[in-house]
């Protein structure tokens, strides 16, 4: 501990007496030329302020006058507990730095005005104290309020993800006051996005390095998402309400208006996401619409990775005839059921899939395979073979569109 001299002390001690003017002068008079301070209710500037000032300036006093530690480590738990409170308020966190940097000042200012001749020294001395005990002081204010502020923000963020997941599986009532807030109140656009996947990162040997880069990749992925909602948030120019996450379909999107998803909006987001992306869109004319558009908007993702359609934006229109196709029922598990033949043939089955999803041109197929036509030609008759669908009529292209998107929609 750096040892005091004794005319720093004398300084310190003839000080004392000024502290409660000069905690005064601090909340009622310095600090107004800070941006935002004169907005401050009088009852926070006179007491709160005012006390956290005294308590500053004493703490640093008795630091001078004995110098043991113990009271910098009991005196900065006020200053952290003033944080969080000032965090839980929304004081911003440059006007709380600021104050406390102005408030260093000031104290310098009364320690200046306070030494006569031959108290070079000792200023020169409590100086050095004071910019040493500063940082100690600012660092605990900024890092408890930022965990603070942390808190609450993941508290929001929950509670707002808590809302949307509400109102998309029905179980929010759709004249819910909190709707207003969201801007869900009204008509709305729901989108449903395709998987998002995870980064990989290359591992490494043994436990200890496999959890590391496990944590890498869940960062990284987290990372993804917040782009992926930075996007959605900039392209439609408000705070997008939306669940994002793993799984076939990485998020569930709820744009506030009767919007109109804009031409870059899947480029943008494939950009963001690190893949191509597919995304449904079906409009919602009211709130109590929302959960059965959402249902909508899955199938449709569904359905369309089913047909073997391109990453993209996808409406009910674009696949009209394959949704109906694929809607379950009792007909719709037989229906299923009669590729099951070929099951254990997942060669067979690809075939299939891209030789309809390329309107039955069998040079495209075999391209899109990196097969020989023939080739082609050869599965698919072993399919027929086993099958008995005849893809050479309408009524056994029908089928095997439709067994095909039961099976892969799990209807």
């Amino acid at each position: 501990m750096h040892e005091v001299s004794e005319a720093a002390r004398a300084l310190a001690l003839r000080c004392e007496p000024k502290v409660n003017k000069l905690a005064r002068r601090m909340a009622r008079d310095s600090f107004e030329q800070l941006p935002g301070y004169a907005a401050l209710p009088a009852e926070m500037k006179d007491l709160e302020i005012a006390a956290t000032v005294r308590h500053g300036v004493r703490l640093f006093l008795r630091s001078v006058l004995r110098p043991d530690g113990a009271a910098d480590r009991a005196g900065i738990r006020l200053f952290r507990e003033r944080a969080a409170q000032r965090a839980e308020e929304g004081m911003p966190l440059h006007l709380l730095l600021r104050s406390h940097a102005l408030g260093m000042y000031v104290l310098w200012q009364a320690l200046r005005e306070t030494a006569g001749p031959g108290d070079e020294a000792a200023l020169v001395e409590l100086a050095d104290l004071l910019l040493d005990s500063h940082h100690g002081i600012v660092g605990a204010v900024a890092e408890t309020y930022l965990d603070e502020r942390s808190a609450i923000d993941a508290e929001r963020r929950a509670h707002r993800r808590s809302l949307v997941r509400g109102l998309l599986d029905g179980t929010l009532p759709p004249g819910h006051v909190l709707l207003e807030r969201l801007g869900l109140d009204g008509p709305c656009l729901v989108l449903a996005v395709g998987a998002i996947s995870r980064p990989t990162a290359a591992r490494g040997e043994g436990r200890v390095e496999g959890r590391a880069e496990e944590r890498a990749e869940g960062v990284a992925f987290r990372r993804r998402l917040r782009r992926v909602q930075t996007v959605l948030d900039h392209v439609f120019g408000v705070e997008v309400p939306a669940l994002l996450d793993a799984g076939p379909e990485s998020g569930r999107v709820i744009v506030p208006g009767a919007v109109e998803p804009p031409d870059d909006l899947v480029p943008r987001l494939s950009r963001a996401a690190g893949d191509p992306l597919r995304v449904a869109a079906v409009p919602a004319a009211t709130p109590a619409d929302v959960p059965g558009a959402a249902r909508t908007a899955g199938e449709i993702l569904r359905v369309a990775r089913a047909c073997g359609l391109p990453p993209g934006l996808h409406r009910l229109d674009d696949v009209l005839l394959e949704y109906h196709l694929s809607r379950p029922g009792e007909s719709g598990r037989r229906i299923a059921a009669l590729l099951d033949p070929v099951a254990d043939r997942p060669e067979l089955l690809e075939t299939l899939r891209t030789h309809l999803a390329h309107g039955q041109d069998r040079r495209a197929t075999a391209v899109a395979l990196g097969l020989h036509p023939n080739t082609v030609d050869n599965r698919l008759a072993r399919t027929t073979e086993r099958t008995g669908i005849d893809l050479s009529t309408p009524k056994g292209t029908a089928t095997a569109i439709a067994a095909l998107l039961l099976r892969e929609t799990g209807a």
